[in-house]
């Protein structure tokens, strides 16, 4: 593990304020998974109870309705998906597909739990910094969802 990889994590909003301590731990436990191009980091509805951070790669973001996929967004290195199922506790609420070969840490509840029980201070920390990612999320979907509405079909396209 290098400091390059813990300056990696700083330098993202979820991980944004977390002590070194909780970074190394993270890198140290989790593992990365390596998707090939087409295939599915996971898909909508299935059980979840991790987190990713994309490392190499491109991700898209589906949502299934009436039997066709829709993107939502394409995702880059230093993005974060997933992390709905670490608060919420619901099914994944979209599909997660490479659009070319792609590596992600992978971070789940059993590591947050520990992190928990060690840093309960950086637990917290974690957490209002994925509720502010939700946040921002959020507030984009609602200013296409205001677009579309207003009639600018256009400007709402990811």
């Amino acid at each position: 593990m290098t400091i390059e990889r813990i300056e990696w994590l700083q330098s993202m909003p979820i991980f944004g304020a977390v002590d070194t301590a909780v970074l190394t731990y993270l890198l140290q436990s989790s593992r990365f998974r390596q998707i090939k191009q087409g295939d599915y980091f996971f898909r909508e509805g299935d059980l979840a109870d991790s987190m990713f951070v994309l490392d190499q790669g491109i991700v898209a973001v589906y949502r299934n309705w009436q039997g066709r996929d829709f993107k939502l967004r394409d995702l880059h290195p230093g993005d974060c998906f997933g992390e709905m199922a670490l608060l919420d506790c619901q099914p994944r609420s979209a599909s997660v597909i490479a659009q070319e070969d792609a590596t992600a840490m992978e971070i789940d509840s059993a590591q947050l739990a520990e992190i928990y029980e060690q840093f309960p201070d950086q637990f917290v920390l974690i957490h209002m910094n994925m509720a502010r990612e939700i946040c921002r999320r959020l507030c984009a979907a609602d200013q296409r969802l205001f677009e579309i509405s207003m009639g600018n079909e256009q400007s709402a396209l990811v």
